[in-house]
């Protein structure tokens, strides 16, 4: 297939937005924010043997391709709009191509997502995505909120990912149904982009769980200006996870796994209380972890209140690297 026929095959399956006045075919997409709105953009790239192993399946990349970027814009309390996409590719695959983009498209469409460029060309298996939302001026959550006194909160579950990166280095293949959902956790993570705009003026500071739990809320610290305190028995695990793993095990993924992309943020314990009243835990379970404190960094305690030291807290590119 032909640079132009994978370009068309992609553009196929596009969601239609009635503010993308000029979309894929040109030089450039033009796009029309609404009054009053301010624009929100963020971008990943996700590599073979990096972020999805060689086997996986090419749905599945498609789908987190554009999960992990519209994680980021939940956790800044956007509304996904417009999407570009750079797709390098060892050969013009067209299988590989329609299954992408079967993934992608699959959820771009319930996030009513549209894909409006990008660019292919030839190389190593790599894929880029911008993806831009909106936000009403001057409610984006940011990472440097958070107060002294606030409670700390996560959705769903941590370390279901983790746990099943885990399996698969170690060569776990069966289809035993806790292993199929850890799984399924990892391959088609879930943007949590409705609990980000139901954020919009109650969290006082918030982040997307990517890089671990411990990593992640470091940076809210960082930012903020505070010190943070989790209770390592109140981090929410699921029922497939408690099933495959315990103890220590259970507890290293939940806090420094990574990849689940669920949104960690803080807020006082009133509006906690408010927004416990008015959103669906049933649908998404929103957890209370810790506390905001005084100080610096985050720590982690048991029970007995002992710190839980788990060294480096979750994933960094390039740690350890020479220049």
């Amino acid at each position: 297939m032909a640079e132009f026929d994978l370009i068309a095959h992609i553009a196929a399956r596009a969601v239609r937005r009635a503010d993308v006045a000029l979309s894929i075919g040109d030089d450039a997409a033009v796009l029309q924010p609404r009054p009053g709105e301010q624009l929100v953009a963020c971008c990943d790239t996700l590599n073979v043997g990096v972020h999805f192993p060689h086997d996986a399946e090419a749905a599945d990349i498609g789908w987190k391709s554009l999960a992990v970027n519209l994680s980021d814009l939940a956790a800044m309390g956007a509304t996904p709009a417009w999407a570009l996409l750079s797709l390098s590719l060892p050969r013009a695959d067209t299988e590989f191509v329609s299954g992408f983009m079967e993934g992608f498209a699959a959820l771009a469409d319930s996030a009513g997502v549209a894909l409006v460029g990008g660019d292919t060309t030839s190389g190593p298996l790599a894929i880029t995505v911008t993806a831009l939302g909106w936000v009403p001026h001057g409610l984006a959550l940011l990472r440097s909120g958070a107060k002294v006194g606030d409670v700390v909160c996560v959705s769903g579950t941590l370390g279901d990912a983790a746990a099943a990166l885990h399996l698969y280095q170690h060569g776990a293949r069966c289809e035993a149904p806790a292993q199929t959902a850890l799984r399924a956790r990892m391959a088609r993570p879930g943007p949590r982009l409705d609990l980000g705009v139901a954020l919009r003026g109650v969290a006082h500071a918030a982040i997307d769980v990517s890089d671990g739990l411990l990593a992640d809320l470091a940076h809210v610290a960082r930012a903020s200006g505070v010190g943070i305190e989790l209770d390592a028995a109140c981090l929410p695990a699921s029922n497939a996870l408690r099933s495959v793993f315990d103890g220590d095990d259970c507890r290293r993924f939940m806090a420094i796994g990574g990849d689940d992309y669920e949104l960690a943020f803080t807020l006082t314990a009133a509006a906690f209380e408010t927004l416990c009243q008015t959103w669906d835990r049933q649908t998404l379970p929103i957890t209370r972890i810790g506390r905001v404190v005084e100080g610096s960094g985050v720590v982690l305690r048991d029970a007995e209140g002992q710190v839980i030291d788990y060294g480096r807290a979750g994933w960094e590119h390039f740690a350890g690297a020479g220049p």
